[in-house]
Order: structure tokens, then sequence, then C-alpha cells
């Protein structure tokens, strides 16, 4: 065995061993436990960068440990494919996004293959191939089938310069990032998912995700945003219409002193027709066009408002109330229409004072009296009702379940139940998506195209220009089609779907990707979901999660899978930070893990990613700290090779170590504390840090061991050594495979068992006890493990040190904590 660790031949070696010998080739077979594990799938943009080196190697850590426990394990990798990049990418360098995409997924499927992740790529999916999107074109036809998927009108961002829809990443403030042109609103047809219809079901079994991170769940359970209350109708006064508003605390409805609307409330034209306010509000219509709802919003944006010479009747006091159009009300939520209560919300309060609103206290404190007029914020504590007719004395829930029954009786409102969630726009007007297999016939209507017809394939011949329609809508061998129902000319859809449709199922077809005849066997996928540890951004924590959650339970829904969940376990890793900040070529900050795998080797790169802090929590980059994981191999490197000779071939196997010497015992219970504590970190904690730390505490035992002793334990040091390349194996696969077959074993490391720690070995025959005087400490005794109480205190009191506290003093009481310390209390 060299003593140098000549890193790029033994990886590139080992590498190609395990794609020889299909290592991580996985099959689905009944008679052993599975275990799936999976990151989520990147775009391919080209090149990892160092998240990708910290989610991937997080993710191999798992599938190598849980192979070596004796799983089945699943651990496949794929390309979410699809999306606007592409197309940028087709308009800067003038080349196909085809072409770009799929060079892109071979540079970066080296990069991954040079890391040395544990990936069956036999499995490999691509979102943009037609054997994949056929069953996503599949799916969307089910959806359609079952009426969750339908077509209609809804605002989308449109550049007039470049006469295109433009997604929301190319919106840079309000202005197209191609031409500068200021974007305005447009309303255009698109095809919805109506997610909404599981909103119950998506809520209700938030339950089941007991392994996913709090953080996460709760951003879900805001985002679906389910509120229990009332639908009120308020007349407007001089117009044979209505205002619908839902609220949560109709109980307030006598302290409500004016309305706002969104400004895209469809009421607002008629609202204003004639009146003199008319193009105030039409020049504030406007401008909130450029506005996102982020901005509109945020906590942090002023609320601004126009009054619309328009008043609503308030159904309980036949008072009339002013109607305001403002930036603070969304059409996507509720009926796009509020009644403002500002003595009990802070929002409308703030609004009320800058507008001078009428401000009217109905919820007061039961036993205090204030007014509009001397309160200086909303006052959004439970209490008692007041100013409010029928209902002052009661209660807030009294008063909710009175009045609601009320307005039901007299037809002013109904209970209601309402949700933050909107049905899911998954139309796109771009080329680089999936086809959506929708025709349009003048005679038959809409009709989706025939199962046995698909895919709708994406035609190769499309001009990227940024300018006018999607290039798809211009390619006329595409659209022009016939009818499949009377076989007569038809159009079909040049919208392409969301790319979150893609990544919404693909785990499921990584369970049976070749099959050509359905979206996957069932059987399979029973085997092999739920995912075990699925391993991703925060960022993901609601789109992606939740989109997925919904497709897993429509396809449950379609008797595919006995599974209704896709995910047990959720690992939400941290950003990979470098002087504070995410890296970015703009900040010039980028860390290339190419440059790093080619000067330190991948094992180092792996292991300082994970041992640089907790999973879950932001790394700051460190190059201190790769050195110091490339001297930490190398150390094992060397503790192998001096003892190489000596070791090998050794038949460790179910050793047991009698009349061992106190050097040897305590060497000993550090091999089988460091399997507990590596054990425990990898399965229980997923604490990779502390994990490697372990190690490294076995390795510095291993040294202490040696540099104390005059003639080592061959068989123990043999052991030692073992474990730790076992116990290492995960982390730096490469190198923990050459010392294996150095040390004489066959076969891959990473298909051996995981070591298994010994409790007796664990135990102490010596511990440490401090001792205190009135709580401070003065001495250390060693004393046997298994010592008794009287024992301990007569020790103890024999300290010659502790007698000279005790000089001239009184012991008042003696206070033992078992194994850990003994405190004098003196006076």
């Amino acid at each position: 065995m060299q003593d140098r660790y000549d890193f790029q031949s033994i990886e590139e070696e080992w590498q190609q061993y395990w794609d020889d010998e299909d290592i991580f080739k996985s099959e689905a077979d009944l008679d052993k436990p599975k275990y799936y594990t999976l990151e989520m799938f990147p775009y391919p943009s080209g090149n990892l960068h160092m998240g990708h080196v910290r989610v991937y190697s997080i993710g191999d850590v798992i599938a190598r440990f849980k192979q070596m426990q004796g799983y089945n394990v699943l651990h496949p990798m794929g390309w979410d494919a699809f999306g606007l990049p592409a197309e940028n990418a087709a308009i800067q360098r003038d080349i196909h996004p085809n072409s770009w995409t799929w060079d892109n997924i071979a540079n970066m499927k080296k990069q991954l293959e040079r890391l040395g992740i544990s990936y069956d790529w036999e499995r490999e999916v691509a979102t943009c191939h037609p054997n994949y999107y056929k069953w996503t074109q599949w799916l969307f036809l089910q959806l359609y089938n079952e009426e969750l998927a339908y077509k209609q009108e809804s605002t989308v961002n449109w550049c007039p310069g470049c006469e295109t829809v433009l997604a929301n990443e190319q919106v840079v403030n309000g202005g197209c990032e191609r031409c500068d042109s200021e974007v305005i609103d447009k309303d255009l047809a698109q095809w919805f998912f109506k997610i909404t219809d599981y909103a119950d079901e998506l809520l209700a079994e938030h339950e089941l995700l007991k392994d996913w991170p709090e953080r996460v769940k709760i951003m879900q359970r805001n985002w679906i945003g389910k509120s229990e209350g009332v639908e009120i109708k308020f007349p407007i006064d001089d117009i044979d219409e209505e205002l619908r508003v839902f609220t949560t605390r109709p109980d307030t409805v006598y302290g409500a002193t004016y309305m706002v609307l969104a400004p895209e409330h469809p009421l607002v034209t008629d609202l204003i027709a004639g009146k003199e306010e008319e193009e105030d509000v039409k020049e504030f219509i406007a401008e909130m066009a450029n506005k996102d709802e982020e901005e509109r919003t945020s906590t942090e944006s002023e609320k601004r408002g126009v009054f619309t010479g328009a008043y609503a009747i308030n159904p309980m006091t036949e008072e009339k109330i002013p109607i305001l159009v403002a930036n603070y009300v969304l059409m996507g939520y509720g009926t796009g229409a509020i009644m403002a209560v500002p003595a009990h919300d802070q929002r409308d309060f703030d609004f009320a004072k800058k507008y001078d609103l009428d401000i009217k206290v109905v919820v007061k404190p039961e036993d205090e009296e204030f007014s509009g007029d001397t309160i200086d914020e909303a006052y959004t504590e439970d209490g008692v009702l007041a100013n409010s007719d029928m209902l002052n004395g009661l209660d807030v829930d009294s008063a909710f379940d009175k009045i609601a029954d009320y307005m039901e009786d007299n037809d002013i409102g109904n209970r209601n139940i309402n949700y933050r969630l909107r049905d899911w726009l998954v139309s796109r007007q771009r080329y680089w998506g999936t086809p959506i297999p929708i025709i349009y016939c003048d005679e038959c209507g809409v009709v989706p195209v025939p199962e046995a017809e698909l895919p709708v394939e994406l035609p190769t011949d499309a001009d990227f220009t940024g300018q006018g329609e999607s290039p798809l809508a211009q390619v006329d061998d595409f659209v022009n089609t016939t009818c499949p129902e009377c076989g007569g000319a038809a159009r079909r859809e040049t919208d392409t779907m969301d790319t979150f449709v893609d990544s919404s199922w693909y785990f499921l077809r990584y369970t049976d990707p070749n099959n050509d005849e359905k979206i996957f066997d069932s059987k399979k996928a029973n085997y092999w979901m739920n995912v075990d540890q699925y391993i991703g951004g925060i960022e993901h924590a609601i789109l992606h999660l939740l989109y997925a959650r919904f497709f897993m339970k429509f396809i449950n829904d379609l008797g595919l899978t006995d599974v209704k969940e896709p995910f047990e376990r959720l690992l939400a890793q941290g950003m990979v930070l470098k002087d504070g900040s995410k890296m970015s070529k703009s900040k010039g900050n980028v860390v290339d893990p190419v440059e790093i795998i080619n000067e330190y080797g991948a094992d180092t790169a792996r292991l300082f990613i994970l041992f640089a802090a907790p999973p879950e929590r932001d790394l700051e980059w460190s190059d201190e700290g790769v050195e110091g994981a490339s001297r930490f191999l190398r150390r094992i490197w060397r503790l192998t090779a001096e003892y190489i000779d000596q070791v090998k071939d050794l038949d460790l196997d179910n050793i047991q170590f009698p009349n061992l010497s106190k050097l040897e015992k305590e060497l000993n219970r550090e091999i089988h504390q460091g399997i507990k504590k590596v054990t425990e970190d990898l399965d229980e904690r997923k604490n990779f840090n502390t994990a490697i730390s372990a190690i490294m505490e076995l390795v510095n035992a291993v040294y202490s061991y040696i540099d104390q002793v005059e003639e080592e334990n061959i068989k123990l040091l043999g052991s030692a050594v073992k474990s730790i390349v076992l116990l290492l194996a995960p982390f730096a696969p490469h190198m923990t495979e050459e010392i294996w077959s150095k040390l004489g074993y066959t076969g891959s490391i990473h298909k051996q068992e995981w070591p298994e720690y010994d409790e007796e070995a664990l135990k102490k025959d010596e511990i440490t006890i401090v001792v205190q005087v009135n709580g401070k400490v003065r001495d250390r005794v060693e004393v046997a493990a298994d010592i008794t109480e009287d024992e301990l205190k007569e020790v103890v009191l024999s300290q010659d040190k502790i007698q000279d506290y005790l000089e001239d003093k009184e012991l008042i009481k003696t206070i033992v904590v078992p194994k850990n310390l003994v405190n004098l209390v003196i006076k």
C-alpha cells in the first residue's frame, strides 16, 4: 500500500468498478425491506454548483448507509429539463433548447459520477424526453376526464414591445428583461388544475407528515389558508347590484365603516361610470396593474386607495358607507372585496386614519370603555360586543353564532368556508415545455388527444427570436391537425405546461422508468413508495411539495397506488454561502466543485461539505475547512498504510477481547462508542457533522493508544481500523473502498454489513466524579464505575484537598448525583 493517497487514480478506478459491477442497481424484492432515498432532481443548467454537491452528498450518505444496514435501496437521479432558461439560451447563444439541454445533462452527469454518487443510472429520467412527457400528458387527460382540468381567462404579464407573454421571472422592476418595455396585464384563456378540490384533504393529512420540518408544514397550512366565516351581501346605493364580502368576523359587522375593493374587481367599472372620480380611479387601476401581489400586500408597502364615488349599505345598520379601491385587496382571495372594520383590524385602522374614515368600536374589554376617537391602534383581543344592537354584551364566539344565524334567516349572508389557495394555473405561453394534449375543432369544440396518440411531440424546428407569440404557435405542421372526433381541420393547443407539473410525479416514474405500456406498474410503485427520505431546498416548501402531494392524492384516487402521501420524511438543507452571501457570479464568490475535486478529490469535497454544518443550516465555505478534511483523510490513509502488513487478512468477525489491559479496554470502548454515535446520528438525527466528528474522535483514540503502548494488540488495532473504514464508507466511498480491498476483503465495502456496537464494551471500569464544595468545583476523583453511594462519599471525604476545605468547618449536607458529581455543603 502506497504511503501517499493518490485520490485521482483511486477515485476513477472505483467509479469504473461500481459501474461495471452494477453495485447500485436496484430491483423490487418483496423479501427485503426497501428504502427509497431521493434528492430533488436538478435543472440541467450545465454545471454543478456547491449547493448541488451538498444535497447530493447528503442523499448519498443516507443511501449507502441504508444499503449497509441491509435495506434494498432505491436511489435514482434525473433531470427537471423543461423551462425558460433553455429558451433564453436559444436566443442568446443561437442554439436549440433541445441541444443545449441534452449537452448540459451529459456534462452534469459526468460531474455527478466524479462525485461518486451511488445512483442507479438505469432509472434516469428527463422530463424533456418523449417517453417521460407522454405520461405527463396522460395525467393531464385523466385530470381533464375527471373535470379537474379546465380553461378560463386569467391575467398574464404582457410585453407590448416583444408582443409576448412573460414569465414572472422575466419581469424586472415592472419592465421586460429583454427590451425594458413596461409590462402590462392582459387577459388570456388558460388552463388550470382544480387543486382546490383537494384543499381539505391536503390540510387533513398534515398529521401524516410527522417527519417533516414544522416550519414547512406551517408554510403549507398558511398557503392553503382555510378560513371559516360568513359571506355577507352589501347592497349598493342607487345601483341594482350588491357586494359580496367574506369575513371570518361577522360579529364586527356593526363596526364596518367603509368597503374596499380590489382594483380588478368586476364591479368597479359600474361603480365609477359617469362619476367625477372615474378618471382618478382608472389611473389608480392602471398603476396597480404594474404591481405584483407581493409588493401590494407587503407589510412594508404603503396602503393606498381612492374613493369610487359610490356607497354601499351596511345591511345591519342601513347606513351608507363609502366604497374605495385599494392596493392591499386582491381578487385572488375571498371575493375581492372586504368590509373594513378599522377599530379591530390594524391594516384597516391605518388606512382609515390616512384617509380620515370613520372608526367605530364594537368589541371591547368587559370592564372598559373606549371609542374610535380615543384609541391609538386597532383592538384585536377578545372581548364583549358593544354598539352592536342585538349582539351587545355577548362574547365573540356567541356573537358569531347569533349574527350568522340571523343573516342566514334573513337572506343577508350565509356561512361559508374560504381558502387562500387558488386553482393551479398550468398554461405557459412558451415552447420548451410539455405540450398540452388538447385540440380545438370548429365543429366539435375542445377535444382531448386520444391516449393512443400520445405523446404529442414537441417539434424541433421552432425559431427563437424573443418576439411575438410562442415559437410553438408558429410551427404550422404542429398547429394544424385533424379532429379526432369528426376528422375535420383542427388546431392544437400551443400552450405548454408549467414545469411544476413535470416535477409533481417524477418520483413515481423512477419506480418503473422504462415502462412503455403504462405510467408505471402499480406493484412496483406500491413496493417502493412512498419516498422514505426526500431532500431538497426550503424554497420548494410550498409549490413543489404541495403540487406533488396533490398529484399523489389524485393518482391514488385513480387506483394506481396504495399510498396518498409521496414523502415520508423531508430534510430541507441549508444553502452554501461564501463571505456571508449566497454564491453567485455577480458577487464573484463562486467556488467551482470541479476545481475542488481536481485539487483535493471527491471524498474531500464531500467530507467537508457534510462536516462544516448541520444539514438544515446554511454552510459557510471555508478553504481552511477543505484543507482540514483533506488532512483527516490522509491521516486515516497513513494509519492504514503503517499497519497494513500486520492487520491485513485478520479474521475479525465476531471477535472477543478477554483480559484486556486498561488502555486496551479504553480503545475497545471508544470503538463501540464510535459505532453507536455514528449509527444514531445517521439513522435517527441525520446529523452528518457530528457523525464525522465521532469518527475523528475514534481516529484520535487509536493514535493515542499507539502512542501509549510499547506493543500494540494487533487484533484490537485491526478491529479499530476496520470499524473506522466501515463507518467512514458512506462519507468517503472511494478511499474506504481502496483501503477495504488492501485489507484483504473481497467485494465492495458498500455491500458489507454495517457494524454493530456491544453494550458491554461501552461500560467504563472507572469514571471521573466532580467534587464541589458549596457549588464550586474543588477536585476530581477517579472511582470504580459500580461504586456505591456510601463508598463514593467515603472516597471523596478522604481526599487531602477536600480535607483542607473541611478543616474547622461543619459539613451540613452531602449531595450525590450518581456517576457525575458530589457537592459538599459546609458552613
